[in-house]
């Protein structure tokens, strides 16, 4: 069970990344961009090919991030420029990255056994800790800067933002780039700790960074943006411990796109839930302090006859 765990709180700080990602789009820019499932193998194949060719692990995660940045861009591209809807704009994008990658990869799956990696010679729970809460800082630092700022309320309120002068295209356009570049670094990393990269391997990351936003704000709360990407962080390493407890129970690993969204949609019932129960409990007491002024009302009037 420790190895369990700990191998979770792994994988945990790695999907961090790509959650910071997909908190951008969903949250940020309330925008469904599901660019993401095809730029994470993006970011895999990227870095698997050219570390598999002998290039430094370092460039090669460089460039699967600026990989990941173009199919970003391109998304946003097609919603601004094109005028087709933001989600027929991702699920288009998806599609063609399918192709691509199986052109950068050649082949389905690229090994990368016996290659030096960035993962190779590290602690990854003594390093990869740092680095994730450096990402998490240099977002929280973006995101208070005129740009950060313009791109926030793009996602607030468009209309508003026009009036001051802002083109609400570059700033969906950089903030759907930014998030894409996110997950491909993501799949990169992914791709080096576990030694290969693979086709199907961003089947699935949508649901899984939504389940990471959804647990780490319903757990943390999200009032602003520094606490909210502290949020993301916690509820990506929550969902991975989940994941490895239904493990140890006994469920199977085909199970697992299932549970994650059961989690999902349980997450976003709760806030709901929770209101109508406030609602409720509101209601029994008005009702109960209209009982008592009655009891009183007629106790009076019954004394005064």
């Amino acid at each position: 069970m420790g190895d369990a765990v700990l191998g979770s709180l792994e994988l945990g700080l790695f999907y961090a990344i790509m959650a910071l990602g997909v908190y951008i789009t969903f949250r940020i820019l309330d925008f469904p961009d599901l660019t993401v499932d095809g730029s994470f193998t993006t970011g895999g194949a990227i870095a698997a090919v050219m570390i598999a060719h002998g290039t430094s692990p370092l460039l090669a995660t460089v460039c699967a991030f600026i990989g990941g940045l173009v199919a970003g861009a391109c998304t946003g591209l097609l919603h601004t420029k094109a005028k087709i809807n933001s989600l027929l704009a991702g699920i288009l994008m998806m599609i063609a990255l399918y192709s691509i990658n199986l052109r950068i990869m050649g082949k389905a799956n690229i090994p990368l056994l016996g290659v030096d990696t960035l993962i190779t010679n590290i602690s990854v729970l003594g390093v990869m800790p740092f680095v994730v809460i450096a990402i998490k800082v240099a977002m929280d630092w973006f995101f208070h800067t005129d740009l950060g700022l313009a791109l926030r309320a793009t996602g607030d309120n468009k209309r508003m933002i026009r009036s001051f002068g802002v083109n609400t295209d570059n700033t969906i356009i950089v903030g759907v780039s930014l998030s894409n570049g996110m997950v491909a670094l993501s799949g990169a990393l992914i791709a080096q700790y576990s030694a290969f990269a693979e086709i199907t391997m961003g089947v699935g990351m949508i649901v899984i960074g939504l389940a990471s936003v959804i647990i780490g704000e319903a757990i943390f709360g999200a009032r602003t943006v520094i606490r909210a990407t502290l949020a993301v962080v916690l509820g990506a390493i929550v969902y991975r411990l989940v994941v490895a407890l239904a493990l140890r129970i006994g469920l199977e690993a085909t199970d697992m796109k299932l549970m994650t969204a059961l989690i999902v949609i349980v997450a976003l019932s709760l806030p709901m839930v929770r209101s109508r129960l406030k609602q409720k409990a509101v209601i029994r007491k008005r009702t109960s302090q209209l009982k008592e002024l009655n009891g009183l009302a007629e106790t009076k009037g019954g004394g005064k006859r």
